[in-house]
């Protein structure tokens, strides 16, 4: 029987490189053909197929309170029945701009933008044209967007020069980024003392999400904050994903820790392309046209995701949210490893805020390296059955998941029975 997702991936190959606009998308990691969706509504999403998905996905987080909820939508009409873009200043960018600067303490100015990838690079150029240094600190694991120095991998030693991790970034621009170990508080000590005045910036993932779900050490935490101060450096904390995602202040409200800079994207967008940077008002003017670090954009502060994202915004400060969101993923998390301990699998999954990892491995993972040793195959085998479910998990036993508002206990017990039925025949 023909499908209408092999289809549309065929034709989509012959024109668009490897038939996806994201290489995510492409089920590569997973083998078979990628689902082409055309609906979603609350927790469900369905394909081209008209099969309906239990989604924990959620556009990679941006879709907090669920596909398609009645406020968004009314105020993403409303914003384009007045015109879908100025290229000009708007009241709307003003009050997401002071709503911002409200819900997180740490930003004492914020510009916004249109995408993470905009956000981080931008975080960092003007870090260099704060410190007047040039190196940036990232950690082994963590994505920080598609930008030419942070396309960087380890080298082979610890403090060796990062390496290009795509073909087109060339290794003078690599050399710039050296690459640690996450976690590890020792190694980002012994960079500092080596390399401490050439440091303009560390960049991290609070919450790494983008090698499967890692939760960050005390100790690594304060080392970063620490290091930065005593050197001179900016610590930008990337909450592109966890910002708004984990709690109303994000990761860094969460585990109390103050950035210098900080990124955010995804929720704040409430499913449209929006993004920001912000912080230090001192770091901050030194941006155009106050200072002379360039940024511009002429979708920056669209009126259109401006207003998807003030509608979720609002939708996500209504009391127990946050609490309810991290209930909902903790039965998660907890149903599914009862199913696997109770079946003899080697499994184990964690949850915060509204994130969660699954992991094919005794232990629960705290670095790239035990990531890595997990069964990969064993999650490919899985990820493919629970399609089969009607259970949409992320792509990648290398990403994480999303829970919603809109999901309710019955979804989640519908999944732990998936799996249950998974694993008994495993």
């Amino acid at each position: 029987m023909s499908s209408r997702n092999q289809d549309l991936f065929e034709q989509s190959q012959r024109i668009i490189p490897g038939g996806v606009n994201s290489p995510v998308r492409a089920f590569k990691s997973v083998g078979g053909t990628p689902l082409f969706f055309k609906r979603g509504q609350g927790a469900y999403v369905w394909d081209a197929d008209d099969k309906r998905y239990i989604d924990y996905v959620g556009s990679w987080g941006p879709m907090i309170v669920g596909h398609s909820h009645p406020a968004v939508v009314k105020a993403v009409q409303d914003a384009a029945a007045q015109g879908l873009g100025f290229g000009a200043p708007t009241a709307a960018e003003l009050e997401m701009a002071e709503l911002l600067c409200q819900l997180l303490p740490s930003l004492e100015m914020v510009r916004l933008v249109s995408s993470g990838t905009e956000a981080t690079m931008t975080a960092i150029r003007l870090a260099r044209g704060f410190t007047g240094r040039s190196r940036i600190i990232k950690f082994e694991g963590c994505y920080h967007g598609h930008s030419d120095g942070l396309l960087v991998k380890a080298g082979s030693g610890a403090l060796t020069f990062g390496q290009p991790s795509s073909s087109g970034v060339p290794a003078e621009i690599a050399a710039l980024t050296t690459v640690l170990d996450y976690n590890d508080a020792a190694g980002l000590e012994r960079a500092f003392a080596e390399l401490g005045k050439e440091i303009a910036a560390v960049i991290v993932e609070p919450v790494a999400g983008n090698m499967n779900l890692i939760t960050p050490k005390r100790e690594f935490l304060e080392a970063l904050r620490a290091l930065c101060t005593k050197h001179g450096a900016v610590l930008i904390l990337d909450e592109v994903m966890t910002g708004f995602r984990v709690g109303l202040q994000g990761a860094h409200g969460h585990y109390g820790i103050k950035p210098d800079l900080i990124t955010l994207g995804k929720v704040m967008g409430g499913g449209l392309p929006a993004a920001a940077f912000g912080g230090r008002r001192d770091i901050m003017q030194c941006l155009a046209p106050l200072g002379a670090v360039y940024q511009a954009g002429t979708l920056s502060g669209n009126p259109v995701a401006v207003a998807a994202g003030l509608a979720t915004l609002k939708l996500v400060q209504a009391p127990g949210f946050y609490q309810r969101l991290s209930q909902l993923a903790k039965h998660l998390t907890e149903g599914l490893t009862a199913s696997a301990r109770k079946h003899g699998i080697p499994f184990c999954a964690q949850s915060i805020g509204g994130m969660f990892g699954l992991y094919f491995s005794k232990a629960v993972p705290t670095s790239y390296n035990e990531v890595m040793a997990g069964d990969k195959a064993a999650f490919n085998r899985f990820f493919h059955a629970m399609l089969d479910e009607g259970v949409y998990l992320a792509p990648s036993a290398f990403e994480a998941g999303f829970v919603s508002a809109a999901h309710t206990d019955a979804d989640i017990a519908q999944t732990v029975a998936a799996a249950d039925k998974i694993f008994s025949a495993w």
